[in-house]
This record gives C-alpha cells, structure tokens and sequence, in this order.
C-alpha cells in the first residue's frame, strides 16, 4: 500500500513539510485553478510538480505528483450540452499531457452539479475536536425552504420534512446562510464556487436527465476517455457519490457494487477502474466495503481511507466523519482484503500491484482547530489516522505474523 496525502496546491494551509513530517510517499494534487472544461497544459502541469518536488526552504522534499485528484468532468459533458465535445477533446488533451509528466492514475466523479455535500464542516464531537456532518433533516430544511426546490417537499418523506420545518423556524439567518453555504461550498480552491442562483440553474438543467439518460451519458463519455488512457498507460478511477444517494432531485448513478459493476462492464478495459472511498460508500448501510474490496479488487486503482458514524438505522441517514478506526466501516477487514489483492497483482507481476491510498478526510484536532485548513483536510487529524492505517497495513503484511504469512 503506498502512502499519499492530498495536497492543494501553495495556498493550502498543510505544507509539502507537513506532509514530509507526516512521512508519506508520494503527493495527491491537481489543478483546481483551472477552470473545469479547459485542457491542463504542459507548463502548468509542470509548475505543480515543481511545487510538489521541493520544501518551503527550497531543499528538494524527495516527493512526486503521483496521483491526480480530480481532473473534473464538466457538467456539459455529463448533460451532453453546450460545448460537450470541445471538453471531451480538452479532456484527452489533459490525458496525453499527464502521461508525458509521468503520472498515471486519474481520479474523477460524474456526480451532477455538487460534489461532496455536508451540511455542517465544523461540527463538535464529544472530544472537543470537529469533523464534517451530514444532517439529514438540515439537508431537507434547505431543500425545501432555502433553496425551495420544486419537488422538494414531495422528495422528502413526512417525518423528514416536519422535522426539518420545525428546524427551519428555529434557525438564525445566520445559520440559514451558513447552511446553504455549506451544502454549495465544494471543493477547496477549485475554480468555481456556486451561489444559490447558480444551483437553481444547474438542476433545471437536468430537468429531464434521470439516472438511466446520465448513465448513459457516463457510458458515451468512458467510450470516448477510456481508450486514450489505455493507450497512454493511465489507470482512471470513479470516485463514487458523496453522498451515495440522490440529492436535489439528481440522480446519482456511483453508489452501489452494482453500480460500479454496470460501468466497467459497460467498457471493459483495466484502464476503466475505481477510487474505493470507503467514506462515502460506507454512509449506506447496503455497502458492504470489505465485500466490494474483495470482488472490485482488480479494477480498485486509489483508495481513500476513511470512516464515517452513521446515526440512524435506515438505510440512509445523517452521518458525520468518524475516527478512521472508530465509524461504521471495519477497516481491518477491508485493508486485509487490500493485502490480499496486492499479493494476487504481484504474483501476476503487475507493475501497477501497490495500491496508492491515502487518509481521507479526518477530524480537526490539537493544532488544527486553530490552523482552520480546508474542511475535512486538517493536518493533525489526517496524521493520525495515517498512523493508525499504517499500524494496520504493518501488522498485517509482518513476514511472520502477518495476513499472508497464516495462509
């Protein structure tokens, strides 16, 4: 398993000497001041892996851009609208420049108009510490009464959307625009941040855009990306929905096995892969991550590491971002499958047989709670639970103790 941390460029508050201390192996990055749709060129590519390659007092780190995350898909491509084709060129374009700078694993998403969506990204844990949160009801009570979705109302049961004006009374306007700041915030550092307005214009543009039409959009775009990363020797890697379920009326189509199954079958190739997150999967309760790890293995190109608390018994509820060892997940059994697949792509002589992971997320600790990084990438938090993974990975690689030394 080869260790990686999640850089945003110069501006991130968690620095190439953090990460050192940190002792990972290579650097996660992309150009999320690009804006999406536009072709990454060599130069810029180049300028990030300069920044990636040396420490703030100039010394070389020793580190390389390895992985990249995201290189975005535009919502034109996934609606088939406006100027889909240039961005799909623009798209290969990118491709071809990675693959000359080295770096051969891409990780994506195809989730319509947001992407990960929380509604609280500072919110109280019971060791003083915050982590990121997603309230269900508070999701509802912006749906249905800030954003005042059309549908909302009818997408959200009885219960849910009682409670949810109940809360809605009883908010500040404070917390209503904190709320609805919240659930548009995106990424950090990423080109373009939207307003209510623009969420508004987005989802009437998937007016008539169900899960079955963006699937096939999905298809399109993989026959047309899928081949060129072949032959460039890159690995690509849908990251699935954050979270796996529809939001705002959507569709969200990377949720499931089954879903994930549909799609690399539908373009068969090892270059059409996964980001196994075990986050944003193990927020519903039918995602059986040891499982999926197990029979996914092959095609299993990245990892995010991470754990999230489900509070509720349905399928799906609110959440918020656990200890990496201390959600819903269990994470021995999952890295153990990890384990298994690594020694199966080794005896198969694939190059490609230490997977890349990296410490998804994690709660704001110690220092953290007064360095304020990006939400849910502080640097203490993401620390510990590397250590924590990494005694995992240690214990059950050991030549005498280990997984693979019992079987």
């Amino acid at each position: 398993m080869r260790q990686t941390w999640r850089w945003f460029g110069p501006k991130d508050l968690v620095s190439i000497d953090d990460m050192m201390q940190a002792g990972v192996q290579g650097v996660v990055s992309a150009l999320h001041h690009v804006p999406t749709g536009a072709v990454w060129s060599a130069d810029e590519i180049a300028r990030r892996r300069q920044e990636v390659a040396v420490r703030g007092d100039g010394q070389p780190s020793g580190l390389r851009w390895e992985v990249v995350e995201s290189l975005p898909v535009s919502e034109e491509i996934k609606k088939r609208t406006g100027n889909w084709r240039a961005h799909i060129a623009a798209y290969k374009t990118s491709l071809r420049h990675l693959a000359a700078a080295g770096i051969e694993v891409i990780c994506y998403n195809f989730m319509p108009v947001l992407d990960w969506t929380r509604t609280d990204l500072a919110w109280r844990v019971a060791h003083g510490g915050t982590c990121m949160r997603f309230d269900l009801y508070d999701f509802a009570a912006f749906d249905i009464h800030i954003l005042q979705r059309p549908g909302a109302a009818e997408d959200h049961a009885g219960p849910v959307a009682e409670e949810a004006l109940r809360r809605f009374v009883a908010m500040s306007e404070a917390r209503k625009q904190e709320l609805a700041a919240n659930v548009a915030f995106g990424l950090p550092g990423a080109a373009e941040q939207l307003s209510l307005a623009d969420v508004r214009a987005h989802l009437a543009e998937y007016g008539d855009i169900d899960a079955d039409r963006l699937r096939r959009h999905f298809i399109a775009f993989l026959e047309e990306v899928i081949p060129v990363a072949e032959q460039l020797g890159i690995r690509m890697c849908c990251h699935p929905d954050d979270p796996p379920v529809p939001l705002l009326g959507l569709p969200r189509i990377v949720s499931t096995e089954a879903d994930y199954r549909l799609l690399l079958e539908a373009v068969d190739s090892p270059a059409n892969g996964v980001t196994l997150c075990t986050g944003s999967l193990g927020a519903r309760a039918d995602n059986d991550l040891p499982g999926m790890m197990q029979r996914l293995g092959p095609r299993v190109h990245f990892l995010h590491l991470r754990n999230v608390r489900r509070e509720e018994p349905s399928l799906f509820g609110s959440f918020h971002e656990a200890e990496h060892l201390g959600g819903n997940t269990d994470m021995v059994a999952v890295l153990a499958e990890v384990v298994k697949e690594e020694a199966r792509r080794k005896a198969e002589g694939r190059s490609d047989w230490s997977i890349p992971f990296r410490p998804d997320h994690g709660q704001d600790i110690l220092d953290d709670l007064t360095r304020r990084a990006q939400p849910g990438y502080p640097a203490i938090g993401r620390l510990k639970g590397l250590a924590e993974l990494r005694g995992i990975a240690t214990a059950l690689t050991h030549p005498e103790f280990g997984l693979l030394a019992r079987a």
